[in-house]
């Protein structure tokens, strides 16, 4: 009789990938969890239950295959579990590492409701895709047809990188503009390396360029090229730019050296660990060695932003939040690896304003309680009158979200519709814009969100652009 290789939950206790110790991990910027050896992968995804009605799956933004890849794991068929992961996610090897699992697929893991421990849902498709990569399942895309159609996307983060994996499979031509010199978006310059090390997304963005997908990099839309001029050599055209400005706040001091945006000090770390020169790092504008680091804000960038200034070596690092640790938006994982590495959180605190005047001392702070909820349903902070006081910093970093760029205005497209917030409108099921011809997908229409969200909108939006494509060529013929 066949072994039974699933339900294993009631016999084998959940176990993620071993974390390497704080102390040793803090050190460089390289991944902190270990691999799973093989044996141990098939022993995990064999803790999963089967569901007739896969909550995993339901809460995936990708709704990715998981059952189904878990039992291929758990069977050895490693090859097809890759399979079956990448026929829904065009990056499983990023989302198994960066994706907030405590908060989709593994937050609902129906075993992890009845108290067993969740499948570690995240780990295994690493595992699996980490796999593919060492075995070669990973080839260049070649279409059965090359069409003479061409897209050009402008944006070469997960969602505009979704897109042309997708366009490419159906043989359609595909130039990608980008502002930086290297493609990537976020997952390049925004995440640090010790959730995702880079040659994870250089060997993908290389996959890309070997399947036809053509990069110009160091191009900035509205200044080396119009949009316009773009639009004239492409069928159809994607936007799918990110959000990249800084959320500020107004208040006494802000214009002091040593408040930094979160992604310009993420950016020139990442930077130094691609070898590149970076003055503002050289200078200790942006390295946090030595200095009491003070972060502001809750969601996942301030994590990133602490952990980073723990490995620069930061003589202290706090993480500022108005909330308390229930209501924060970033992943509690993230807070507890921060807490591991010596990160202190000082929760229900508020900045006021800046002290030191031209440079930076410390960050004036209100203490905050939880008062009635809000819209949301979560309760609002408010302020507690006379219990401020005034925390020490040589360096703020301000984490306190993205916001879109005023494209029309950048562009000269006056005509291209945002919505009050400033992003994109565009239709919810077609990605359609205002423009004939021009689609929009990612953070640039939700907001700042996450790359899971980025990924699936950019392969939705592919699959709008083939059917307009394709309706245009009807329209051409009749």
């Amino acid at each position: 009789m066949a072994k039974q290789r699933m339900l294993q939950f009631v016999t084998v206790a959940k176990e993620m990938p071993e974390k390497r110790p704080p102390n040793l991990r803090a050190q460089d910027f390289h991944e902190i969890y270990r691999d799973y050896a093989t044996a141990k992968a098939e022993e995990q995804a064999g803790r999963c239950s089967q569901c007739g009605v896969p909550y995993c799956q339901s809460h995936c933004p990708l709704h990715n295959n998981i059952p189904d890849w878990l039992r291929m794991t758990a069977e050895g068929r490693l090859k097809e579990a890759y399979e079956i992961s990448q026929a829904t996610n065009t990056f499983p090897e990023i989302c198994g590492r960066i994706c907030p699992q405590d908060r989709l697929c593994e937050g609902n893991c129906v075993i992890e409701q009845s108290g067993h421990g969740t499948v570690t849902i995240g780990s295994v498709e690493k595992y699996i895709t980490d796999t593919a990569w060492e075995n070669g399942w990973v080839v260049p895309i070649r279409p059965a047809v090359e069409r003479a159609e061409s897209v050009g996307i402008i944006g070469a983060g997960p969602g505009g990188l979704a897109a042309a994996d997708r366009l490419r499979r159906a043989g359609v031509q595909v130039t990608v503009y980008d502002r930086y010199d290297r493609a990537g978006g976020l997952l390049t310059y925004g995440i640090p390396g010790f959730k995702l090390e880079k040659p994870v997304v250089m060997q993908r963005i290389e996959q890309l360029e070997r399947s036809g997908v053509s990069f110009v990099l160091n191009c900035d839309v509205g200044t080396d090229i119009t949009f316009d001029a773009i639009r004239g050599q492409h069928d159809a055209v994607l936007i799918a730019t990110g959000v990249y400005k800084a959320r500020d706040i107004q208040a006494p001091g802000v214009g002091a050296k040593g408040i930094v945006a979160a992604l310009d000090y993420l950016t020139a770390s990442n930077r130094k660990s691609f070898g590149d020169e970076v003055p503002a790092f050289d200078t200790g504008d942006l390295d946090a060695r030595g200095k009491r680091v003070v972060v502001i804000g809750g969601g996942d960038t301030a994590m990133d932003c602490v952990r980073t200034a723990i490995r620069q070596g930061a003589l202290s690092v706090k993480c500022l939040y108005r909330r308390d640790r229930a209501n924060m938006p970033g992943s509690q994982r993230e807070v507890q690896n921060a807490e591991e590495e010596g990160v202190e959180f000082v929760w229900l605190t508020a900045p006021r304003g800046f002290t030191g005047g031209e440079l930076v001392d410390g960050v004036m702070v209100q203490r905050m309680r939880l008062g009635a909820p809000d819209a949301s349903g979560r309760q609002m902070p408010e302020v507690i009158e006379g219990a401020d006081y005034v925390e020490p910093a040589d360096l703020a970093v301000m984490a306190l979200g993205f916001e879109p760029e005023e494209l029309p205005t950048l562009w000269g497209v006056p005509d291209l519709a945002v919505t009050r917030w400033g992003t994109i409108k565009a239709d919810f099921r077609s990605h359609q814009t205002s423009l004939p011809g021009v689609f929009a997908a990612g953070d640039i229409v939700r907001g700042a969100s996450l790359v899971v969200w980025a990924i699936r909108d950019g392969r939705e939006a592919a699959d709008a652009i083939l059917d307009y494509i394709a309706q245009s060529a009807q329209v051409a013929a009749e």
